[in-house]
């Protein structure tokens, strides 16, 4: 195994080693991605019927529902196939695929976070000027953005990490390729130059997330300001799910990625990849309709619809 040309798959990291765990991690899968369908299948498709959610707070809504649906099924159904088939092997152009869309569909939606910050920012703090902020062209602008800088990234770093020369084996220590794990079988000093783009993809990272925050800062304080306590309760339930996702969303990559190595296990790896790439996306969509009325109503009329056409 000189280098990656010359592997032809990895081994994964198996949740399981009888075959009566692995059903029950097929089947907790199973339930986790089905409800990540449902759930942001219906979010999708009630912001395209009703045409009162077509503003830019749902169009990114929609945007980060498809995302979610994207992260999930790249990884899952694969390790699901794996726990059914009682496998670990993926093919090579099957893990630079994985690491592609992984990195490619989570980057796009910590950008789409951001912008969705930014909306919040203008509609709380600077509503006489939210019209020509947020119109329909600057919202699709920035979708965009974020959608093609992400592709982007993403190509840059798996054709960077997919030419280092490999030679430690080809074991990944967890249940889908992502870069980390392909740099430890690296054998050579090229993986530094990796380890530079990734850092600087960190620290835009680190600048996103600031701009959040800072932005929710100056919202709190417009908030607290309002006179009428209904006022402040509509404000505070526009944002806090948003708040929520983002918390979800940094919280669990961020642990998963830089906590001490005192603290890794495969065990405890594993657990702490399932919470940052398999949770999230099937969470997420009760999240954003737990105190959303619009929504809640939009997703009852969709039902509705759809319980008529079967009777």
């Amino acid at each position: 195994m000189a280098n990656g040309s010359s592997l032809n798959e990895f081994l994964l990291l198996a949740f399981a080693d009888t075959q009566e765990l692995q059903l029950l991690h097929y089947v907790l899968f199973l339930g986790i991605y089905l409800a990540a369908l449902l759930g942001n299948g219906l979010i999708i498709t009630a912001i395209a019927c009703d045409h009162h959610l077509h503003t830019p707070m749902y169009f990114f809504l929609l945007n980060l529902s498809l995302l979610d649906l994207g992260s999930i099924s790249v990884t899952v159904p694969k390790s699901m196939a794996n726990s059914l088939w009682d496998t670990r092997a993926i093919s090579y152009s099957g893990c630079a695929a994985q690491v592609f869309f992984f990195f490619f569909l989570c980057s796009t939606e910590f950008s789409l976070l951001t912008v969705m910050a930014y909306d919040r920012y203008v509609a709380i703090c600077r509503p006489l000027h939210y019209g020509n902020l947020m119109g329909s062209r600057a919202c699709v602008q920035m979708a965009a953005a974020a959608w093609a800088s992400s592709f982007l990234n993403a190509l840059l770093h798996t054709g960077n990490t997919f030419s280092i020369p490999l030679c430690q084996g080809n074991t990944v220590d967890q249940f889908f390729c992502e870069v980390p794990q392909i740099l430890k079988l690296s054998c050579s000093d090229a993986y530094l130059r990796e380890v530079g783009l990734l850092l600087v993809s960190l620290c835009l990272v680190f600048g996103c997330f600031i701009f959040i925050v800072v932005s929710y800062m100056q919202i709190f304080t417009a908030v607290l300001r309002i006179p009428s306590e209904q006022g402040r309760h509509k404000a505070f339930s526009m944002c806090l799910p948003h708040l929520a996702v983002v918390s979800l969303f940094v919280g669990t990559g961020t642990f998963a990625h830089l906590k001490p190595p005192s603290l890794s296990s495969p065990s405890l790896d594993l657990v702490v990849a399932v919470l940052y790439a398999v949770v999230p996306p099937a969470v997420n969509p009760l999240i954003y309709s737990m105190r959303n009325k619009e929504l809640k109503e939009a997703l009852k009329k969709l039902i509705q619809r759809v319980h008529g056409q079967h009777q």
